[in-house]
């Protein structure tokens, strides 16, 4: 039996699909077949994506795919997957998770903590950007789009002085001996579900219950309360938003970020890893109320 795998084009889309066709090999002895798609997120690379409809931008394309039985799954980046998918869909299995943690590239290898007074940091997520000038207010932020590659080569040709990656998608890709410099998640909270992948179903696929298999349960959990959190806010790219759920024996911690009339709330909050939904609610519901 052989499973279509629905992913974007980029080289890092390509990668994290394959390592989802081993896991389909090594775990259920079946035959994977990327089905390659350009998304309207791909397209369209000169504007940011808050201003062109958000990250469901990356998703809708390959969810077509799916219905049409062009492709069996979709593998994704569980952070460009929005909190209200459809309702014929299911996130069938969360694998193991990579690195959560943004991390810096400069051209130079020069330590964002050493970067002179004015420098430019390329970024396109609002989320890094406001985090960025919390640690340097004197920071300029130039927005920058397009897959790794294509915004490692605006360092130079828009004289940047770094700029800032998922340190997943760089793992990933084998190219974590560029990375100068990693930020923890308690100092720039990670986007929601941030190194995380997703595999994606029609919910009345036949093989829907054997691809549950692959779901990482600490994995799963995590991502879940991250996400429950953002839609408790209603967040998505068009404001600061960043969550970070994290397990220590039967505890969940959680720390999340998010723009409150103007002002940027930064809060923690833990509790039994069961009740993982509730937590990240609870958390939301702690960053509105701010106290």
């Amino acid at each position: 039996m052989k499973i279509n795998i629905g992913t974007r084009r980029s080289e890092l889309a390509q990668v994290q699909a394959n390592t989802v066709m081993d896991m389909l090999k090594e775990k259920l002895n079946l035959d994977g077949e990327k089905v390659l798609i350009e998304t309207k997120g791909d397209k369209i690379l000169d504007v940011t994506l808050d201003k062109i409809g958000g990250k469901g931008l990356f998703v809708k394309e390959i969810e077509i795919a799916m219905l049409e039985e062009r492709a069996d799954i979709a593998v994704h980046s569980m952070k460009d997957v929005p909190y209200d998918i459809p309702e014929e869909f299911e996130i069938v299995a969360i694998p193991v998770r990579e690195d959560v943690r943004d991390a810096f590239v400069a051209f130079n290898n020069i330590s964002f903590y050493d970067l002179p007074k004015g420098a430019r940091i390329g970024t396109s997520s609002i989320r890094r950007g406001t985090q960025i000038k919390l640690l340097r207010p004197d920071i300029e932020i130039v927005p920058i789009r397009g897959n790794v590659q294509t915004r490692i080569a605006k360092i130079e040709k828009e004289n940047l002085d770094g700029i800032i990656l998922a340190a997943a998608g760089l793992k990933r890709l084998d190219m974590e001996n560029i990375i100068t410099d990693y930020f923890e998640p308690t100092e720039m909270v990670p986007a929601v579900a941030q190194g995380a992948l997703g595999i994606e179903m029609v919910k009345t696929h036949p093989r829907i219950e054997m691809l549950k298999k692959l779901d990482c349960y600490e994995a799963r959990i995590c991502v879940d309360a991250e996400r429950s959190f953002m839609a408790t806010l209603h967040g998505d790219c068009h404001a600061c938003i960043g969550a970070y759920a994290y397990l220590e024996d039967e505890t969940m911690h959680m720390l999340g970020i998010y723009e409150v009339d103007g002002k940027i709330v930064k809060k923690q909050h833990s509790g039994d890893k069961s009740a993982y939904k509730e937590l990240g609610i609870a958390l939301a519901r702690k960053i509105l109320e701010n106290n």
